[in-house]
């Protein structure tokens, strides 16, 4: 596979010129720069049908499950919060490479090809989502990863090629995992003198009595495999490297997109077993999310790069949501605020860290000061983006983690309790020292940056608007749909 695309790097592109349009570009180059607008563009408007399909979907078709395509495809709650999801995520991000490309023409390069892939991960990603199978949506999620691999890439920067095919190698190997786990799980089934089946509601069926040992393999290996595309420790050194290296519309795609399908292939094994395997799926569950918050602490108090900061921040988000989904029941509608409250805070802080990037040309906390002053979109989206992310209210992310943190106590999990709290204020802290600085303060570099545009900034303020609803007031049907998904994961 040719992983040497010529595509420009939407993170580190130079300043925006005043006053710069394609009118004044030369002749040669006319026709080109014409293509390259009109396919982001057309990236827009797919992404539109798309958002516009699954709102559809939500509000205005019947409610229930649907079984499509001779039982492949199923549209069910946990389809509907997903799609609706991950779409108009993908719709904000699409808008963000459009307005990129129109007013930074070096951007213009390449750009094809980026399109090109980032619409076959989306399909991908959607297919994912809808699979009624346990193995089309590892395929699908697979396709998912060689879609976004040359997406990392940046021309002229090897550090990127290493990464890209650090991701791909860590993926490969967790959905290795994830389906040598699904074979054990057939195993398992066989054992009971039936004929396995990846069907979601034919396994269902097919679960029952006490876990036997190829049940316990599986379960693990498929925790394991699906937590390294999640970032959850110890397969999660890929994710900061990832995180940082690739151009931030590709980093968005990845947070905020990728890890939700990851996550819906933990859902939907958690709806079949959780009843059955109660006890083993929630301790794995609990000591890889402890374990992937500590690491994620200790790399947030050592980090100089705000870039990588934030990516260290999505592996605490995985160890979190890891052990809201280690003790379902009470905490299951609170773990869905915050897993969709997460997806959002992603997307804003890292197109936002794209743009503080692309004006410092560095990602270093102590070379960055008085954003509020010299970018302030930029510097708004950074200072609420943080305070959601270190789950303040009034965000979704602080009803959340609080509904988790009750669902602690109430499962008896005390010791977890306070080593989750202790975990939480030492991230508080350093996340504040880090981060504050940067955006209050005088500016220590002068650069020339002209006015910033409104259509550069309404992707980012629709994610927070949204983000603040689901902390102060959540429409009706939004919100029977949060909780039909958290029953299915056990919610009483």
């Amino acid at each position: 596979m040719n992983y040497n695309l010529k595509v420009k790097d939407l993170r580190s592109d130079p300043p925006i010129e005043p006053q710069t349009t394609d009118v004044l570009a030369p002749v040669t180059n006319a026709g080109p720069s014409i293509r390259a607008v009109r396919s982001t563009w057309l990236l827009v408007g797919i992404a539109a049908v798309g958002a516009a399909a699954a709102v559809s979907l939500t509000f205005f078709a019947a409610p229930g499950r649907t079984v499509l395509l001779d039982g492949y495809v199923v549209i069910d709650s946990t389809a509907r919060l997903f799609l609706l999801l991950i779409n108009a995520i993908f719709l904000g991000i699409a808008v963000y490479i459009a307005n990129r490309v129109r007013t930074v023409p070096e951007l213009r390069e390449g750009i094809e090809k980026f399109v090109g892939l980032a619409l076959a991960f989306m399909v991908a990603a959607d297919l994912s989502i809808v699979s009624n199978h346990l193995l089309t949506a590892w395929l699908f999620l697979e396709i998912t990863t060689v879609a976004a691999a040359p997406l990392i890439i940046r021309k002229g920067v090897p550090s990127s090629l290493r990464a890209s095919w650090r991701y791909f190698l860590f993926s490969s190997i967790g959905l290795g995992f994830t389906l040598l786990g699904f074979l054990c799980l057939a195993r398992s089934i066989e054992h009971t003198g039936t004929s396995p089946s990846f069907f979601l509601e034919q396994l269902t069926a097919q679960v029952s009595g006490p876990a036997d040992l190829w049940r316990r393999l599986g379960l693990m290996l498929v925790f394991l495999g699906y937590g390294t595309k999640l970032g959850l420790a110890p397969m999660y050194s890929w994710l900061p490297e990832t995180y940082d290296e690739a151009p931030p519309a590709v980093t968005a795609l990845l947070a905020a997109v990728q890890f939700n399908c990851a996550l819906v292939g933990v859902f939907r094994v958690m709806q079949i077993y959780r009843s059955a395997d109660q006890g083993l799926v929630s301790e794995e569950l609990i000591t890889l999310g402890l374990m992937s918050m500590a690491v994620s602490t200790f790399s947030i108090i050592a980090t100089r790069n705000y870039k990588r900061l934030i990516a260290d921040a999505s592996i605490n988000h995985a160890g979190v949501i890891a052990i809201g989904l280690g003790i379902g029941k009470q905490a299951s509608y609170g773990l869905l605020l915050y897993v969709v409250s997460n997806a959002f805070i992603k997307a804003i802080l890292f197109l936002t860290a794209g743009n503080i990037q692309s004006h410092y040309k560095t990602k270093d906390m102590g070379e960055v000061a008085g954003l509020i002053k010299d970018l302030p979109y930029s510097g708004l989206f950074l200072m609420v983006g943080t305070f959601a992310l270190l789950g303040l209210p009034p965000f979704g992310s602080f009803l959340g983690e609080l509904i988790i943190l009750s669902g602690l106590v109430r499962a008896g999990y005390l010791l977890v309790f306070v080593a989750f709290c202790a975990l939480l204020t030492v991230t508080f802290v350093a996340t504040g020292r880090s981060i504050f600085p940067m955006i209050w303060g005088e500016p220590k570099i002068k650069v020339s940056w002209p006015r910033q545009s409104l259509i550069g900034a309404l992707p980012k303020l629709i994610f927070l608007v949204a983000l603040i609803s689901m902390g102060l007031y959540m429409p009706p049907q939004v919100n029977r749909l949060f909780r039909d998904v958290a029953a299915s994961l056990g919610a009483e």
